[in-house]
């Protein structure tokens, strides 16, 4: 296992929980209600913060968490989709129009290799049953995606699809950490998720794919 990918999930869960004892200490009405307050502009500089941020590789468990927290279960749920859905466009065009540095750089390397191959012969289906892997990480499989031949639009309906189920899980936990009432639709949609997750996983392993070369 790489030890980079560990000690990036190990602080991801430090600050997630950093954040759930904060907003416990201050009270979650209180925090709610600033939120509130501040109208559209908080959902938006949410959005448009977790959308820049996660473009690098940076865990985005910290985003979806807060999520939870912040907005609870039904809106964040939408808030951190569209976060995410952001950074990975963001991410796909970044390769895309960086071009051959980037792919001298990045496409020897072995993970990105094994994603590619997928991505170039399945599209949506490939990005779709990548996404609901845990262990293919977010970034990475943005890069590989950019590098691929896969489709723009193939690509974020698999990536909207692929990662709400894990979403809809960990904004719930977020919202339920801090007292909140997250709604009985969204609950039974997690452990849906958790399943999917699994099945999505062994269906992926399953495939068979040879490795670019080129």
């Amino acid at each position: 296992m790489n030890p980079r990918r560990v000690a990036a999930g190990l602080v991801a869960l430090a600050a997630a929980v950093a954040v759930v004892l904060v907003v416990r200490s201050v009270g979650l009405p209180d925090v709610r209600g600033a939120v509130e307050e501040s109208g559209v502009w908080a959902p938006l500089l949410f959005v448009l913060l977790s959308g820049v941020v996660t473009v690098a590789p940076v865990p985005r468990t910290v985003f979806t968490v807060a999520a939870g927290v912040l907005f609870g279960s039904v809106t964040g749920v939408l808030l951190a989709v569209a976060g995410t859905t952001l950074a990975a466009a963001g991410a796909f065009w970044l390769v895309r129009l960086l071009g051959g540095a980037f792919v001298d750089r990045h496409a020897h390397r072995r993970g990105v290799a094994w994603v590619r191959a997928r991505l170039d012969r399945s599209g949506l289906l490939a990005v779709l049953s990548l996404r609901l892997i845990p262990m293919v990480p977010f970034a990475m499989l943005n890069y590989a995606a950019g590098l691929s031949g896969v489709r723009f639009v193939p690509y974020v309906l698999g990536t909207v699809l692929g990662i709400l189920p894990g979403t809809v899980a960990v904004v719930v936990l977020g919202d339920a950490a801090t007292g909140g009432t997250p709604h009985p639709v969204l609950l039974a949609v997690s452990l849906v998720g958790g399943l999917v997750g699994v099945g999505g996983a062994l269906l992926a392993a399953r495939r068979p794919a040879v490795v670019p070369t080129g």
